[in-house]
Parts: structure tokens; C-alpha cells; sequence
């Protein structure tokens, strides 16, 4: 999942990103709002971190303009603003969450997770598909029951699939969803991890809509 931290000091922007890039996400970083919508303009992110005071303006003033724009990407406020009426404004301006400065590195990933599940309008940490048991906070994997180790990439790879299932996702999307601007990619970086997807989870599970992209089929529904 793709990550965008709009963080002006560079210290805890690296800090935070080695973090989440250790969980498996892939991160990008903007230190200014012109920055930070410069990106939201030519990518897709999953979840935004966003601080507060920025060199070029207030981060609500982003925030106001994500929302104006129809933009409904959870966005998890990070700030050293403890009062009241800061929180309550904040969530008030459309942010999903505020998380006040110094957190613990846990805290931030559990919220993180507690946003993309509302988003996608579930309740249940764990994600079911069909045969497939998928723990989010451990990064687990079991196909009817039988534990299944799959790399960061793969198991990223998989929930971009899942949580879009009956939809084909282009392989342009995938690609930006699991690389950074600043990461590497090669031209069958993709094609490999589908190739070890399959070869872990069934032939069944991922199809292939050439020309296009890739798509998980949703689960047929018990009788």
C-alpha cells in the first residue's frame, strides 16, 4: 500500500518512513503542502500522514483542499498540538484520525490499520476471502487453514488485489501501489511477484486480463 508522509522535518519524515517501509508499505515524503499536492495530483495513495506545521501553510489547509476536491483518501493527523479544540477541529476539517506527537511507532501502524478498515467499511481485523484467512496487524496468510509465507511485496501485492476483488486493477495501478517514487523497478518486477502468488496460493485465485492488469475474482457466496 502506498503511503504519502507530508512531514517538514526530515529527521522523524526519514524515521517514519523507515518504519512503515519495514511493515511493507511503500512511502513517499513531501516537507511542504505545494510538495505534498504536487503528489496527490499525479498519484494514488491509500493513507495519508499529514503534520501540521508546514513551512508553506497550516497542514489544514491541505487537508480542507483534499476534501474539496472529493479526495477521500483517510488522512491520519501527526502534530504536537494537544489541545482540545485542536483535535476537535482537525477531525472536524474531514481527517480520519489525530495521533499527538512523540507516539510510539505501534500506535501510529495500529491507527493506520483502524483507518484503511473503515474505509473499506469493515469492522473485523481480519480480512476473509473465500479460503483465504489474511491477518493484517500480523501480515499472516492461511489458504484453508494451512499457514502460507509469502514475501513483503507478494503479501502487498495480495491485499491490493483483495481488497479490490471483481475489479481488474491495471497493472500501472499495482506498480504504484507497491513502489515509491525513489524505489526501483524493473520491467518484470510485477509479472515475477504474480508468478510467485499463484505458485503459493493456486492457479485459481489470481487472473490475468491481458492488455490490462490482474484480478482476484470475489467469493462465491455460500448458499
Amino acid at each position: 500500500m502506498r503511503v504519502l508522509i507530508i512531514e517538514d522535518d526530515p529527521g522523524i519524515a526519514d524515521g517514519l518512513s523507515a518504519t512503515l517501509k519495514r511493515t511493507g508499505y511503500a512511502v513517499d515524503t513531501a516537507g511542504t503542502l505545494r510538495e505534498a499536492m504536487a503528489a496527490v495530483s499525479v498519484e494514488s495513495f491509500d493513507i495519508i500522514l499529514l503534520d501540521l506545521g508546514l513551512p508553506d501553510g497550516d497542514g489544514l489547509e491541505g487537508l480542507r483542499l483534499l476534501r474539496q476536491q472529493g479526495r477521500t483518501t483517510p488522512v491520519l493527523i501527526m502534530t504536537a498540538r494537544d489541545e482540545l479544540p485542536s483535535k476537535v477541529q482537525g477531525l472536524d476539517e474531514g481527517a480520519d484520525d489525530y495521533l499527538v506527537k512523540p507516539f510510539q511507532p505501534e500506535e501510529l501502524l495500529a491507527r493506520m490499520r483502524v483507518a484503511l478498515r473503515r474505509n473499506e467499511g469493515r469492522a473485523n481485523p481480519e480480512l476473509i476471502h473465500g479460503p483465504l484467512d489474511i491477518d493484517l496487524a500480523a501480515r499472516t496468510v492461511k489458504r484453508d487453514g494451512q499457514p502460507i509465507t509469502l514475501r513483503t511485496k507478494e503479501f502487498e501485492l495480495l491485499m491490493v488485489l483483495v481488497r479490490a476483488a471483481g475489479q481488474v486493477v491495471t497493472r500501472q495501478r499495482l506498480e504504484e501501489a507497491l513502489y515509491s517514487f525513489d524505489e526501483p523497478l524493473e520491467s518484470n518486477a510485477l509479472d515475477v511477484h504474480i508468478h510467485h502468488l499463484r505458485r503459493k496460493l493456486g492457479d485459481d485465485l489470481v487472473k490475468t486480463v491481458r492488455g490490462v492488469g490482474y484480478f482476484v475474482p470475489r467469493p462465491e457466496r455460500k448458499a
